[in-house]
């Protein structure tokens, strides 16, 4: 049974294509909610999720931006919604939850679903569960790499080789990037970037970029750019990549696990034609991964994933205890990206950036490459690049670091004691330039005064928060006063973090 239901549009987007109807309505097609619905007008149609509401008129029904964007729809159209029945795939999940291992066929059958739609959030959250739980093999990480892009938008340059970049995250301010793009594209090789805007960072490449340059670019604009300056920076959601892995992200992202950590770096390498990258995994008690031990286990399974899938790929450890660079929050990190450009940035950006870019220099046999990209910074070459890739992506070329704008809202913490830094707090420092306002405000972030080993004198600043709305400001200020983000000791003290408080225990007495 079907029925001609006339549409009013929500206004907003959740993440999934979602339809109201009335309960009298819902009875009548036999669905209840969380149910699903397919929706149709023309030739087009959509799986959405059903919620059920009452006094609603039994020939509306609600949609939001997920479902008006697939058909097309305006106030008043006509659909026809129709039950549908549990897609097949989500018997294979039942089974992978219970502990079966899954076929290539199974994991398509899968991916196709989540593509469209067909797998609702319950479910999309127990595959995810359960991978985090047991695991996926390298048979199944690469199934999913493999149908994650099969079902997806891809970029073919019809050149070889193209060189990526891909760092797993989780150390504040890496706007390495920002150099190892340009750096790349000037010695005449081809690098189409495709990044991330931040989830839970201060910022994401991309949104460091877009204070540089506009990054939602088509896919037939990466291609044109990339073909004509060698490099582009561009946000990955806009370009259909992979588009699997974006659904799954949302539901680890408020799990706060990542199970399919190496088919969604793979996939989105595999989708823009990478034959060859550097994958950074910085380590250390601030990062996501804690131990040289942990790096190499996730090093040996990305590299056969990513051999498997046709791309030769090279993984670095790097130091993850401190933020990269000084600055953390996207107009900051431009600023200090291009100064680093500039032959002006701090020396561990610098050194991090030559270091990645080397590596993917020797893969396609340049010798020393880390000098040699040093080299370009310092002549200049990778700095006349970057104008060029901002040109290319409607940017400013002539911008200069002191004309990007940074909150005129300031606070800076200062220390208390006269000593040595032994420890800054990524997660502190993340956490502050997210209260100023970082990301969704350019202009909002954190400054570092001091780095890990420098020696400081009681009131002499060792970070500043920029804010562009006072209250965000004020927030930020409350959070440091009650968190330890830049720890101060002397030297002989320095095995010693802090003192913590602890009650003792109580005896009991027989």
């Amino acid at each position: 049974m079907s029925l001609q239901l006339k549409v009013r549009l929500l206004g907003f987007a959740s993440g999934t294509p979602l339809l109201v109807l009335d309960d009298t309505a819902a009875y009548s097609l036999g669905v209840r909610p969380h149910d699903r619905l397919l929706v149709r007008r023309g030739g087009s149609e959509v799986i959405a999720v059903v919620n059920v509401a009452q006094n609603l008129p039994q020939d509306i029904a609600l949609v939001n931006d997920e479902v008006a964007r697939a058909l097309g729809l305006e106030n008043g159209d006509v659909v026809e919604v129709l039950a549908v029945q549990p897609p097949r795939s989500s018997r294979y999940v039942r089974a992978f939850l219970s502990g079966s291992s899954l076929s290539y066929e199974e994991v398509r059958a899968i991916v196709e679903d989540i593509v469209r739609n067909a797998l609702d959030e319950v479910e999309l959250a127990a595959l995810v569960t359960a991978a985090n739980q047991r695991g996926l093999s390298i048979e199944e990480a690469y199934y999913f790499s493999r149908a994650m892009v099969e079902t997806g938008e891809r970029l073919d340059l019809g050149v070889s080789p193209v060189l990526d970049k891909h760092s797993i995250g989780g150390v504040p301010g890496d706007k390495t990037t920002l150099l190892v793009v340009p750096i790349i594209a000037s010695l005449g090789y081809y690098i189409p970037k495709t990044s991330s805007r931040a989830i839970t960072s201060p910022a994401g490449t991309a949104d460091r970029a877009e204070v540089l340059m506009p990054v939602n670019l088509t896919l037939e604009e990466v291609r044109r750019i990339v073909l004509k300056v060698g490099g582009c920076i561009a946000w990955g959601g806009a370009l259909g990549l992979a588009p699997a892995d974006d659904k799954i992200i949302r539901v680890e992202y408020p799990l706060a696990i990542d199970p399919f950590l190496v088919p969604s770096i793979i996939a989105k390498k595999a989708a823009v034609g990478a034959t060859h990258v550097v994958m950074d995994l910085p380590v250390g008690r601030g990062a996501k991964v804690k131990t040289l031990e942990e790096a190499r286990n996730l090093s040996r399974i990305l590299v056969e994933v990513g051999r498997r899938m046709g791309i030769k790929l090279a993984c670095v450890a790097t130091l993850g205890d401190q933020p990269v660079g000084l600055t953390a929050g996207p107009a900051l990190e431009a600023r200090e990206a291009l100064s680093a450009l500039l032959g002006e940035g701090p020396a561990d950006l610098v050194d991090k950036a030559a270091s990645l870019a080397g590596v993917l220099l020797e893969m396609v046999g340049i010798a020393s490459g880390k000098a040699v990209a040093l080299e370009v910074l310092r002549s200049g070459k990778a700095y006349l690049r970057m104008r060029e890739i901002v040109e290319a992506q409607g940017g400013d070329p002539d911008v200069k670091p002191q004309d990007i704008p940074v909150g005129d809202k300031r606070f800076t913490l200062r220390a208390e004691r006269e000593g040595m830094v032994i420890w800054i707090n990524n997660v502190a420092v993340a956490t502050a330039a997210r209260l100023a306002g970082a990301p969704k405000d350019k202009g909002a972030g954190v400054e570092l005064h001091v780095k890990m080993g420098s020696v400081v004198k009681a009131g002499q600043p060792l970070l500043t928060v920029y804010s562009e709305h006072s209250a965000k400001l004020q927030a930020a200020e409350e959070y440091l006063k009650t968190t330890m983000a830049v720890s101060v000791g002397k030297p002989e003290e320095s095995m010693v973090l802090a003192h913590l408080h602890y009650e003792p225990l109580i005896s009991l007495e027989h």
